[in-house]
Protein backbone atom coordinates (compact mmCIF):
# COMPACT_ATOMS: atom_id res chain seq x y z
CA UNK A 1 0.00 0.00 0.00
CA UNK A 2 1.10 3.46 -0.54
CA UNK A 3 0.19 6.70 1.22
CA UNK A 4 0.04 10.29 0.41
CA UNK A 5 0.18 12.61 3.01
CA UNK A 6 -0.48 16.32 2.61
CA UNK A 7 0.65 18.14 5.94
CA UNK A 8 -0.95 21.57 5.88
CA UNK A 9 -0.98 24.51 8.27
CA UNK A 10 -4.98 26.23 7.95
CA UNK A 11 -4.79 29.90 9.32
CA UNK A 12 -7.37 30.72 12.19
CA UNK A 13 -10.41 31.22 11.50
CA UNK A 14 -10.26 29.13 8.11
CA UNK A 15 -10.75 25.75 9.62
CA UNK A 16 -14.64 25.46 8.77
CA UNK A 17 -14.38 26.76 5.44
CA UNK A 18 -11.68 24.23 5.19
CA UNK A 19 -13.00 21.24 6.31
CA UNK A 20 -16.33 22.32 4.50
CA UNK A 21 -14.26 21.94 1.33
CA UNK A 22 -13.30 18.10 1.42
CA UNK A 23 -17.01 17.30 3.30
CA UNK A 24 -18.55 18.86 0.13
CA UNK A 25 -15.80 17.72 -2.47
CA UNK A 26 -16.96 16.06 -5.66
CA UNK A 27 -15.19 12.72 -4.62
CA UNK A 28 -13.68 12.66 -7.99
CA UNK A 29 -10.97 10.52 -7.13
CA UNK A 30 -13.15 7.57 -5.24
CA UNK A 31 -13.35 6.29 -8.75
CA UNK A 32 -9.92 5.98 -9.55
CA UNK A 33 -8.54 3.02 -10.30
CA UNK A 34 -6.14 2.03 -7.47
CA UNK A 35 -7.70 4.11 -5.14
CA UNK A 36 -8.59 2.78 -1.47
CA UNK A 37 -9.46 5.71 1.17
CA UNK A 38 -8.97 9.20 2.14
CA UNK A 39 -8.62 10.41 5.40
CA UNK A 40 -8.46 14.24 6.47
CA UNK A 41 -7.11 15.00 10.16
CA UNK A 42 -7.62 17.55 12.05
CA UNK A 43 -4.67 18.84 14.56
CA UNK A 44 -5.42 18.45 18.38
CA UNK A 45 -3.70 21.77 20.29
CA UNK A 46 -2.14 19.58 22.41
CA UNK A 47 1.52 18.42 22.89
CA UNK A 48 3.45 15.52 25.10
CA UNK A 49 6.36 17.32 27.01
CA UNK A 50 8.78 15.03 28.33
CA UNK A 51 10.22 16.99 30.28
CA UNK A 52 6.66 16.98 32.85
CA UNK A 53 5.78 13.94 31.50
CA UNK A 54 2.14 15.78 30.83
CA UNK A 55 0.06 16.50 28.04
CA UNK A 56 0.21 20.36 27.87
CA UNK A 57 -2.35 22.91 25.63
CA UNK A 58 0.10 24.38 23.08
CA UNK A 59 -0.40 27.26 20.78
CA UNK A 60 2.53 25.74 18.22
CA UNK A 61 1.04 26.16 14.51
CA UNK A 62 -1.11 22.72 13.77
CA UNK A 63 -1.28 20.83 10.44
CA UNK A 64 -4.32 19.40 9.12
CA UNK A 65 -3.39 15.80 7.19
CA UNK A 66 -5.05 14.89 4.47
CA UNK A 67 -4.15 11.13 3.55
CA UNK A 68 -4.93 9.36 0.32
CA UNK A 69 -3.74 5.61 0.48
CA UNK A 70 -3.65 4.09 -2.95
CA UNK A 71 -2.77 -0.14 -3.77
CA UNK A 72 0.37 1.36 -5.55
CA UNK A 73 2.81 4.37 -6.43
CA UNK A 74 1.51 4.22 -9.76
CA UNK A 75 -2.18 4.30 -9.34
CA UNK A 76 -1.46 7.33 -7.82
CA UNK A 77 0.94 8.84 -9.98
CA UNK A 78 -2.09 7.78 -12.71
CA UNK A 79 -4.10 9.78 -10.90
CA UNK A 80 -2.23 12.96 -10.79
CA UNK A 81 -2.26 12.87 -14.65
CA UNK A 82 -5.76 11.85 -14.87
CA UNK A 83 -8.17 14.83 -15.71
CA UNK A 84 -10.13 13.74 -12.65
CA UNK A 85 -7.05 15.21 -10.87
CA UNK A 86 -7.05 18.26 -12.62
CA UNK A 87 -10.92 19.00 -12.31
CA UNK A 88 -10.42 18.21 -7.96
CA UNK A 89 -7.80 20.59 -8.10
CA UNK A 90 -9.02 23.22 -9.81
CA UNK A 91 -11.18 25.50 -7.39
CA UNK A 92 -8.24 26.97 -5.61
CA UNK A 93 -8.73 28.11 -2.06
CA UNK A 94 -7.75 31.43 -1.08
CA UNK A 95 -4.16 32.04 -0.58
CA UNK A 96 -5.36 33.60 3.18
CA UNK A 97 -6.69 29.99 4.27
CA UNK A 98 -3.00 28.63 5.00
CA UNK A 99 -0.64 29.69 7.23
CA UNK A 100 2.48 28.69 5.62
CA UNK A 101 3.25 26.23 2.88
CA UNK A 102 2.08 22.63 2.27
CA UNK A 103 4.27 19.63 2.93
CA UNK A 104 3.42 16.68 0.83
CA UNK A 105 4.55 13.06 2.12
CA UNK A 106 4.47 9.63 0.21
CA UNK A 107 5.07 6.56 2.30
CA UNK A 108 5.03 2.61 1.60
CA UNK A 109 3.47 0.94 4.14
CA UNK A 110 5.57 -2.11 5.15
CA UNK A 111 3.85 -3.16 8.35
CA UNK A 112 0.24 -2.79 9.56
CA UNK A 113 -1.73 -4.47 12.43
CA UNK A 114 -5.01 -3.11 11.12
CA UNK A 115 -7.76 -5.65 11.64
CA UNK A 116 -9.38 -7.03 8.26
Amino acid sequence: MFIVTNRIPVAASHETEFEDRFRNRAHLIDQSPGFIKNLVLRPVMRRFSHQTGQWEDTKEQGYYLVQTYWQSEQDFWNWTKSESFRLAHSNRPPAEMFAGPNVLETHEVILTTEKQ
